[in-house]
């Protein structure tokens, strides 16, 4: 039967393959695969799906150009497909760009390229920084005072710690209240942490690329947020003037509703490593031993 005949040619060209196949061609594929589930992924979280049904539309229709003789069509075409790789890059440059970082700052790329530091220095800078993040956030939330925090990563930030005020200091509640408290000089603006510290305050940041999408009822905190996060891979914390929510902003999507406990899990899964998770109760619990006065102390 031709059916049966197919399908045994196709399996002795499979089995003929594989015997010429050496371990580099393993790897050759596995490379390949990696970046093409990578561009797929990329294409479902942006505008550009809709440029790859557009882009098959367009081949379809070449095809059957070539197959009717359509010389117009096809002479349009091709001159389209010939500056077509420019043009994408040129219109998708936000996206692009924020996907080669995406892939610059994944744990795979950092590793390959040695610039992960020591998980031990990542748990011992922020597990006290996070506490008095959610600290601050929550208390701020409380009173209803607007509060925007950048936690800077691997992109860096230069150019938005170059417009504000230089404080390079020790992260607490009572430093965030007095930074976001209204009127005061600095309470206008975003705070920029680095490293576990509050590196600047009053910081200006980006508009968002895509503004006229964003739901008209958020106001220039979580605007501001939202852009920041789309041009970096900062983490952006929003305490809203006006309901007092807590929001974060990540590669350009606003997440709403955050409380203590769900923020300080966000911010302990992106800047600690899992493998601290042990660590982090004992460095947890020897802060809070710190805390409690000499008469609390257990005998």
């Amino acid at each position: 039967m031709p059916f049966l005949t197919t399908l045994r040619d196709m399996w002795e060209s499979l089995l003929s393959v594989l015997r010429t196949m050496v371990p580099l061609d393993f790897l050759d594929i596995a490379l390949l695969s990696y970046i093409i589930y990578y561009f797929i992924k990329f294409m479902r979280e942006t505008r550009a799906g809709q440029l790859i049904k557009g882009i098959f539309f367009l081949v379809i229709v070449y095809v059957l150009g070539k197959i009717f003789t359509l010389n117009a069509i096809t002479y349009l075409l091709e001159r389209l497909f010939d500056i077509g790789i420019i043009a994408i890059l040129v219109i998708f440059q936000p996206e692009v760009r924020r996907a080669v970082e995406k892939l610059g700052h994944s744990q795979f790329g950092l590793h390959a390229l040695r610039l992960v530091g020591s998980s031990d220095e990542a748990a011992a800078r922020w597990t006290p920084a996070i506490e008095e993040i959610c600290d601050a956030c929550v208390e701020l939330s409380s009173t209803c005072t607007g509060a925007l925090i950048v936690i800077e990563q691997k992109t860096r930030l230069g150019e938005q710690i170059e417009n504000g005020t230089i404080l390079n200091a020790t992260p607490s509640k009572e430093l965030f209240g007095n930074i976001f408290y209204p009127k005061t000089p600095l309470h206008d603006g975003a705070v920029i942490m680095r490293d576990g510290m509050i590196l600047a305050a009053a910081c200006f940041l980006p508009k968002p690329q895509k503004e006229e999408l964003i739901n008209k009822k958020l106001g220039s905190r979580h605007r501001a947020a939202i852009g920041m996060s789309e041009n970096s891979d900062a983490i952006v914390i929003v305490v809203s003037e006006e309901t007092g929510q807590i929001s974060v902003a990540e590669n350009g999507t606003l997440t709403r509703n955050y409380t203590r406990e769900k923020l300080s899990h966000l911010l302990t899964e992106r800047l600690i490593p899992k493998q601290n998770e042990s660590k982090l109760r004992l460095i947890s619990r020897h802060h809070a031993r710190e805390d409690v006065a000499p008469d609390e102390k257990d005998p």
